[in-house]
C-alpha cells in the first residue's frame, strides 16, 4: 500500500536529507585511500548521531552497520569491515539511510571516485548520475509515470554501453526505510505504470554495471556483487512529488 505523504511530511524528511546531504559533501574531502570501510562507517555514524539522527540501516533486517559501503563490483549492501580498505584506483558507494525519533526516513547515495581510474571508470560513474538526474526531470513533467523516471535510466545506460541491474530497484520512503512502490531502473511490461500523485516519496537509484546486469550475492547473505566482476556506480536521491512539482529531499 502506498502512504502519502503532508508537505509537513516531506518537510520532516528533508529535514534529515539535509543531514545525509552534508555528510556526503563532508565525505568529499574527509575519505582518503588507506581507510577501512569500518572507519569510514564510525565517521558517518557519529556525523549523523551528532546531527540528531539515527543511521537507519543499523540492525534493519539484521544488518550490522549504519552504512552501506561498497567498492569496485559491489554493487550495494557491501558490509564494512575493519580489514577492508579503500584504495587509490578504487570507486566507493555509500548507500545511508537517515531518521529522527524512528520516522521521516531519508536515504541517498553516492560513488566516490578514489584518485585516477580508467576512462571507461569514470564514464560509469558520470553516466550513473546522469541516470539519476534525467530520471528526477522525468518524474518533474506534468503527468509523469514511473514508466517515465524507470525510461530515463535505463535508455541513458543502455546509449552508454552499460548494464541496469534489474533485481534491485528503487523504492517509496518516509515512513519507513522501504515502501510501496517500487522504483525500477528499466521498463517492464509487467510493472505497474502509475502516475506520480502529489504526497508520493520515493527513493531513484540507478544502480549500473560496466558489463552485465547480472549480479550475485555474496556467502555473508548481504554484499551483492556483478555476475562478471566488472564495476558498478550507484548513486540516489529521494524526492517528494508536491503540489509545485518535484523536490528532492536529499539535497540542500
Amino acid at each position: 500500500m502506498i502512504e502519502l505523504k503532508t508537505q509537513s511530511d516531506m518537510d520532516a524528511i528533508h529535514e534529515n536529507g539535509r543531514v545525509l546531504c552534508s555528510l556526503f559533501d563532508r565525505l568529499e574531502t574527509w575519505m582518503e585511500a588507506g581507510m577501512s570501510t569500518w572507519d569510514i562507517n564510525q565517521f558517518c555514524e557519529d556525523y549523523i548521531t551528532k546531527a540528531g539522527c539515527f543511521p537507519s540501516c543499523k540492525g534493519f533486517e539484521g544488518y550490522p552497520a549504519g552504512t552501506c559501503i561498497s567498492i569496485n563490483e559491489q554493487v550495494i549492501h557491501g558490509i564494512p569491515h575493519k580489514e577492508k580498505i579503500v584504495r587509490l584506483g578504487d570507486i566507493v558507494s555509500i548507500d545511508i539511510v537517515c531518521d529522527r525519533k524512528g520516522n521521516f526516513f531519508a536515504d541517498s547515495t553516492r560513488t566516490y571516485i578514489m584518485g585516477e581510474v580508467p576512462d571507461r571508470t569514470r564514464l560509469l560513474v558520470r553516466t550513473t548520475k546522469e541516470c539519476l538526474d534525467l530520471a528526477i526531470e522525468a518524474a518533474a513533467k506534468p503527468g509523469a509515470r514511473m514508466n517515465d523516471v524507470s525510461g530515463a535510466v535505463f535508455e541513458h545506460a543502455n546509449q552508454n554501453g552499460f548494464g541496469v541491474v534489474r533485481d534491485y530497484c528503487g523504492h517509496g520512503v518516509g515512513f519507513g526505510i522501504h515502501e510501496d512502490p517500487n522504483v525500477p531502473n528499466f521498463v517492464s511490461p509487467f510493472a505497474q505504470n502509475l502516475k506520480l500523485r502529489e504526497g508520493l516519496v520515493i527513493a531513484i537509484e540507478p544502480m549500473i554495471n560496466m558489463g552485465t546486469h547480472k549480479i550475485n550475492t555474496l556467502h555473508d547473505g548481504w554484499t551483492v556483487v556483478t555476475a562478471d566482476r566488472k564495476p558498478s556506480a550507484h548513486f540516489e536521491h529521494t524526492i517528494g512529488i508536491t503540489k509545485n512539482g518535484v523536490e528532492v529531499l536529499t539535497q540542500m
